[in-house]
């Protein structure tokens, strides 16, 4: 389904050194905010305490929010569990507390404002705990950007696999590098976010690279620059209608989702905008660069000569 059809290609590719200095230039600042300030990592990673809560009725948080900060306590999540009626709080342990002691204030904070507030359990998690999910979480998109490169390399060609992981890894690096600048909290949902964006990127990455391929078997005439900025211009209807679908959803969850998808969202909304920009304007480019020629993708045909019969 097209929403508009371009009668003449864009020449994209006459400005690829542009896009492709932009996208170093943003990269290398992602870069130096992530080595200059770090992740501010949810307990999740860094450790803390877990506290559990069931209400007689559906548990208002935002409520409980406000009651936790009017009482001096920051950085905290709230959030729904299992049900409505049930709360989990998660606090950082700060030095010299303990977690009996920082779940028995919290008790008392919201009892206090809801007497039907009872308290379920509590757990520490300690900062070995939240090591190894950042590890694991690093070993997950390695694995991912692996598996792109292979998928990539035995579909098309190698070129493309090389290209597209440098466009994808180059989102992950600036999600990454706005939560480092503004120093929003970098939590388990937010790495699930990176994750997609990753594979929603490379869904876009395949589009355009399959038309690539289409187009050095039907144009048989045209270069690869011309080859390439007919693919991009042929593939932005789909695109918009894609990511235009995708970011409505998206922002719905970043406006009304509460605090508790806030950053799920941002992260997602981050990775879609940066997805589209370099799945057609830093791939493609890379791909030219890398020398990828018709032979690559499209099998000479050897004619056959009869041989005669004697």
């Amino acid at each position: 389904m097209e929403f508009f059809k371009i009668r003449r290609d864009i020449p994209f590719m006459r400005h690829a050194l542009a896009f492709n200095v932009i996208s170093l230039v943003t990269f290398l600042l992602a870069v130096g905010f992530l080595a200059a300030r770090g992740l501010n990592f949810s307990i999740e990673f860094t450790g803390g305490t877990v506290i559990e809560v069931k209400y007689d009725n559906a548990a208002d948080v935002e409520r409980i929010r406000k009651t936790l900060e009017a009482k001096g306590y920051n950085d905290f999540s709230v959030q729904n569990f299992g049900s409505s009626r049930d709360v989990l709080v998660r606090m950082p342990l700060k030095p010299g507390q303990n977690s009996a002691e920082l779940s028995r204030s919290v008790m008392e904070s919201l009892t206090a404002e809801d007497a039907s507030a009872k308290l379920q359990r509590v757990e520490f998690v300690g900062p070995q705990v939240g090591r190894e999910l950042a590890e694991n979480g690093a070993l997950a998109l390695l694995v991912t950007s692996l598996g792109i490169v292979i998928y990539l390399a035995f579909r098309f060609e190698w070129k493309f696999g090389v290209a597209a992981i440098i466009a994808n890894l180059h989102d992950v690096i600036i999600i990454l590098g706005f939560f480092a600048f503004f120093q929003w909290e970098f939590s388990l949902p937010v790495l699930a976010a990176i994750l997609a964006i990753l594979g929603y990127s490379v869904n876009e990455s395949v589009v355009v690279a399959d038309r690539i391929r289409e187009n050095f078997r039907k144009m048989r005439r045209a270069s690869v620059t011309e080859i390439i900025d007919n693919a991009i211009t042929r593939t932005m209807s789909r695109t918009i209608i894609t990511h235009g679908s995708t970011q409505a959803a998206v922002l719905a969850m970043l406006l009304f989702g509460g605090a508790a998808l806030h950053y799920f969202a941002v992260a997602l909304t981050i990775g879609i905008l940066f997805g589209i920009y370099s799945s057609v304007l830093v791939m493609a480019p890379l791909v030219r660069w890398l020398g990828v020629r018709r032979e690559d993708l499209v099998k000479p045909v050897k004619e056959r000569k009869d041989e005669a019969v004697v």
